[in-house]
């Protein structure tokens, strides 16, 4: 298997850690003139990527589900653009690609940047489980129709935030939605981030002639963010993280990241120059990643220790057989020519 896989998978030594901080990583580094789309750049990790993007001069443009809140967390920002539109919904992101193509702006990052997790079982109007139609399959959607501006920027970047979730499952080709085998959320949130991880690699291999790169990351174990809003407590009980009234434990919460410290990696993957002609890479703590071969023991009550990425979600074959069958899946041709 190491043979289909990214030999650029290896740390840098970037000079940041796990306890740097988006701003931090951002520092000196002007992004005036530049222009940024993120799903999701209302909220969480989103919403401080956001800031510390237009702090660097970048003009963000944020495509969201729920125009209300994002409005009342924009509150107080300047030089963004708020759009609407639903990663559930293909007539919707179509729409505002369109909008955005039609302008003849070039897009210099795609930030996809939004998600959900460990919810229950749900489908979209097609059919497809929520958690692949939210974390995967609308960023392939949004992805190929954005890329004549991403094209037409001569030096873009396409960030998939992924998650250590994708350890939890590898993709499965047979039954993707759940629709011969029982429903497990962990699986359902596991296989989207597999899936992520997986578009970083075949993206980068079609986009590099084009000087159009792409990453996947894990954001680290954050603190305060509302990602998690339905997830069980029983979940969270098994994964060692809270005790049995359902609070979170202290020293846990000790151990976690900030949102600024959450942001960090997506920051880093977006402007760092040591990626300039690294691609399809899948990092964590501000740097690439080091591929898990068994030696790393994980423990969700140690957010040290989650960390790593599986073989199988970086693996060229599997990312060839994933682009394939999401073309099949969506109903059209991302060329990528």
């Amino acid at each position: 298997m190491e043979s289909t896989i990214n030999a650029l998978q290896q740390p840098v030594q970037s000079g940041f850690n796990a306890y740097s901080t988006a701003q931090e990583v951002i520092k000196g580094i002007d992004l005036t003139g530049k222009t940024v789309i993120i799903t999701g750049g209302y909220a969480g990790i989103g919403l401080e990527t956001t800031k510390v993007l237009i702090s660097a001069g970048a003009h963000v443009i944020i495509p969201a589900r729920d125009i209300e809140k994002a409005r009342k967390n924009l509150s107080g920002i300047e030089n963004y653009e708020l759009e609407e539109m639903d990663l559930m919904n293909p007539v919707s992101i179509d729409a505002f690609a369109k909008r955005f193509t039609a302008s003849g702006i070039s897009l210099d990052l795609l930030i996809n940047n939004a998600g959900i997790m460990w919810v229950p079982l749900r489908r979209d109007s097609r059919g497809f489980e929520s958690q692949l139609a939210t974390n995967y399959l609308g960023q392939f959607h949004l992805t190929s129709k954005l890329w004549p501006a991403l094209k037409k920027a001569n030096e873009a970047r396409v960030i998939s935030v992924s998650s250590y979730g994708h350890q939890m499952a590898p993709f499965d080709f047979e039954d993707p939605n759940f629709e011969k085998r029982d429903y497990d959320t962990l699986s359902g949130y596991g296989q989207s981030k597999t899936a992520c991880n997986l578009f970083a690699v075949e993206l980068d291999e079609r986009g590099k002639e084009f000087n159009i790169r792409a990453y996947s990351l894990h954001p680290g174990s954050v603190y305060g963010t509302d990602l998690g809003r339905e997830e069980p407590i029983e979940l969270f009980k098994q994964l060692g993280t809270h005790d049995e009234n359902g609070n979170i434990k202290p020293e846990v919460e000790a151990r976690l990241k900030t949102v600024p410290q959450g942001a960090a990696t997506t920051i880093w993957c977006a402007v760092s120059p040591q990626l300039n002609e690294i691609g399809g890479v899948y990092c964590e703590n501000c740097d690439i990643a080091e591929i898990d071969r068994g030696q790393i023991e994980h423990r969700f009550d140690e957010p040290s220790t989650i960390r790593g990425v599986q073989p199988y979600s970086i693996d060229k074959k599997n990312a060839k057989q994933l682009w394939k069958l999401s073309e099949e899946m969506l109903g059209f041709c991302f060329d990528a020519k």
